[in-house]
């Protein structure tokens, strides 16, 4: 595994693992604040510069600072694309249920947009249930990010769908993106089916 490579692994619950470790992440700066600071040093001012961009994105105050855009699960063996708009009314997706043959390999990527201030410690955490109850939970961490016009994009390592009798069928998926500073940007809920075949 590389470093760059995002991590996945389980948590008991962020707030109690965090008081465990004695973790508080650090205080708020807007990018303002930070492009002010050590402005007379032209080397910092470039490397900062090149880092945060030339500042806010959007200039319409109310646009939220951080925008899920979209939620891919990329698998090579798919016959087309399987790929949830989280732009719209996401409380439609709970209708939809996107469908993995068993056994394959895939990965989530998730589409995302900074418009106004840097974003500390972005998570992606998954609730999985079946039948109403929790059969997994998974957190990514995504990492920090300065306002830019275009999209980042996130990938998860490589996963392998579940197989066998047992583990065909469907899954209630809740999804969180959420920050260091708590924020909750977006929530929303899905269901995967898991069949022998893809078109079954």
């Amino acid at each position: 595994m590389t470093e760059n490579e995002p991590v996945a692994h389980d948590l008991e619950d962020d707030d109690e693992l965090d008081g465990k470790l004695h973790y508080k992440p650090p205080p708020q700066m807007s990018l303002q604040e930070i492009q002010e600071l050590d402005k007379d040093d032209e080397s910092l001012a470039k490397y900062k510069k090149s880092l945060l961009g030339d500042g806010p994105v959007v200039s319409d105050p109310t646009a939220p600072n951080v925008t899920v855009t979209r939620l891919t699960l990329e698998c090579q063996a798919a016959p087309g694309p399987i790929t949830m708009d989280l732009t719209g009314d996401v409380t439609k997706l709970k209708k939809e249920t996107f469908v993995l043959k068993e056994g394959v390999e895939y990965r989530v990527k998730i589409n995302f947009k900074v418009n106004k201030e840097i974003v500390s410690g972005l998570k992606y955490v998954q609730h999985t249930y079946r039948t109403g109850v929790k059969v997994a939970k998974a957190t990514f961490m995504v990492g920090s990010y300065g306002p830019r016009p275009e999209e980042y994009e996130f990938l998860t390592p490589v996963e392998e769908a579940p197989k066998g009798l047992l583990a065909r069928g469907t899954y209630h998926n809740k999804s969180f993106f959420t920050d260091d500073d708590t924020h909750n940007h977006l929530t929303w809920d899905w269901n995967l089916s898991i069949r022998k075949e893809w078109n079954e």
